[in-house]
């Protein structure tokens, strides 16, 4: 059942998106966990408190944020289903949780912008990556759009579909619940440090499977765009993935990288500091154009759609 609520969720998500009249009438799940997250840190990460402390207070935290976000989802989607057709409220629930529209739209508004200016380029991509915009050039936006898409392809609709499939709409939102913890909280800042200790290895440990799972299907799908390579996809995988400073980001981003024939990471600057990393598809070309995004997505939607078709074949196996 639960692979079924994740196919649906998934063909739901990708045909009607999270309505904007909804969000503005209540939010989005993500921001709900967001605002719990914000009065943890403030009422728990205390600047006077030891180091050890302060790592201490980051697991109950997040101990706390779990079971805050678990417990009523999981009352709810027992009782769904045993009433007809509950697995489908059960599916909407889940697709809620997923970014396959919303990824898509904000990844092409970056193609857009590049191909009127490149202050519009900057602009937009600076809605989808935390790095400085100014420091960036035409290539800089591109592979930035890039490199998220790849990344959010994994971590935004590979492993909340996965965990969903795993675990039902309670095993998607608690996957949604620490991923969002360690986007605000597992950074290596003198404030998150320790705080985000334990959200960053968590978020580590339930995106590995997801990661590598999200680089096969960018290799899968390059094997179909006319343009793109699966071979040097699967050798930049290899090759690089293990380089980059994330566990997981350099599975999909290397593979992207292959499939295109362009550099991607690499140093990077954010808040003004320059990050040093290694390349992914270091063999590949530095420049990247709007091209190259349009490119990168449609593999990415191809991946996704490949994505769905495997979660609806393991359904009718399962039958």
């Amino acid at each position: 059942m639960t692979f079924g609520v994740a196919a649906l969720a998934l063909l739901i998500e990708a045909a009607f998106g999270y309505p904007a009249w909804l969000y503005r009438l209540i939010g989005h799940p993500v921001t709900w966990i967001g605002r719990l997250i914000t009065l943890l840190d403030r009422h728990m990460n205390r600047d006077k408190d030891r180091a050890d402390t302060r790592r201490f207070n980051g697991t109950i935290a997040l101990i706390i944020l779990l079971f805050c976000v678990g417990a009523p989802v999981l009352f709810i989607e027992t009782r769904l289903y045993a009433v007809p057709f509950g697995d489908v409220v059960a599916a909407l629930a889940a697709s809620t949780l997923l970014a396959q529209r919303s990824l898509y739209t904000h990844v092409r508004r970056v193609a857009d912008g590049l191909e009127h200016s490149l202050d519009a380029g900057r602009t937009a991509v600076s809605h989808i990556v935390g790095r400085d915009p100014e420091a960036l050039d035409e290539a800089g936006v591109s592979r930035a759009a890039i490199e998220s898409l790849a990344e959010n392809f994994s971590d935004g609709i590979v492993a909340p579909a996965m965990w969903t499939a795993v675990a039902g709409v309670t095993g998607g939102a608690l996957y949604k619940a620490i991923n969002t913890a360690d986007s605000m909280i597992g950074h290596r800042t003198p404030r998150f440090v320790d705080f985000g200790r334990t959200a960053a290895k968590v978020d580590d440990f339930v995106n590995l499977p997801a990661s590598r799972l999200a680089g096969a299907l960018i290799i899968a799908a390059a094997f179909f765009i006319p343009g793109a390579s699966a071979r040097s996809a699967w050798r930049a995988m290899l090759a690089d993935a293990a380089r980059h400073r994330s566990p997981n980001a350099g599975w999909p981003e290397a593979a992207m990288a292959g499939a295109l024939g362009v550099a991607l990471a690499g140093p990077r600057t954010y808040g003004g500091k320059l990050v040093q990393d290694h390349w992914m598809g270091r063999d590949g070309r530095r420049t990247a154009n709007a091209g190259d995004i349009r490119r990168a997505l449609r593999i990415y939607r191809l991946a996704d759609a490949l994505l769905i078709v495997l979660v609806a074949a393991i359904v009718i196996i399962l039958l």
